[in-house]
C-alpha cells in the first residue's frame, strides 16, 4: 500500500468525530515526509496476544537511570521472528503494519520515547530512530502553520 493510500486508511478508520480525520489531513505531508525517508512500506511490528505493542527499554551505559522505552520495527517477517522477545515469549507475533500507522501511532503511545526501524533484511544491528518527542514537534509546527493559514485576517470587513 503507497503512502497516499496508508493515510487515506487512517482517515477511513478515524472516529467519526469531526476532529481526527481533519487532524490527520492537517498531518499527513509530516507523515508522508518522514515516512518517505524510510526504505519500507510496511514494517513487522512485535505484539501481544491481545494486540499490545512490545516494547524495550533501554539504559544508557554510561548513565544506567536514563531510560528509555522503544518499539523496533523489522523489515522482514523472519527478521522479526529471529528477534529476542519472540524467541523468549510464544505468546509473541509479528504483524505488518503499514509505515504511516506505525508513525501515527508513536504520537499515541505515551510511554514510548522512540521507534528503531531496521531497513536492511538479516541487519537488525542497525537501524534507524524516530524519536517521539521530534515527531510531536513536527506535527505541532504543522498544525500551528495550518491554524494560522485557516485564520480570518483581523481587518477583514
Amino acid at each position: 500500500m503507497d503512502l497516499d493510500a496508508q493515510i487515506a486508511s487512517l482517515q477511513q478508520s478515524a472516529p467519526s468525530d469531526g476532529v481526527t480525520a481533519n487532524a490527520i489531513t492537517t498531518i499527513a505531508p509530516t507523515l508522508k515526509a518522514i515516512a518517505g525517508q524510510l526504505k519500507h512500506e510496511q514494517y513487522y511490528v512485535l505484539q501481544t496476544l491481545e494486540q499490545g505493542w512490545m516494547m524495550t527499554t533501554l539504559s544508557n551505559r554510561h548513565q544506567p537511570n536514563t531510560q528509555k522505552n522503544i518499539v523496533y520495527a523489522y523489515p522482514t517477517l523472519q527478521d522479526a521472528a529471529a528477534s529476542q522477545a519472540t524467541i523468549k515469549d510464544p505468546q509473541v507475533m509479528a504483524l505488518p503494519v503499514p509505515v504511516v500507522h506505525i508513525l501515527f501511532q508513536l504520537l499515541a503511545m505515551q510511554p514510548i520515547d522512540s521507534l528503531i526501524f531496521f531497513e536492511s533484511p538479516g541487519q537488525v544491528g542497525q537501524g534507524v530512530e524516530i524519536r517521539r518527542q521530534d515527531m510531536q514537534a513536527l506535527i505541532q509546527a504543522q498544525l500551528q502553520q495550518a491554524q494560522q493559514g485557516s485564520a480570518v485576517p483581523p481587518n477583514m470587513a
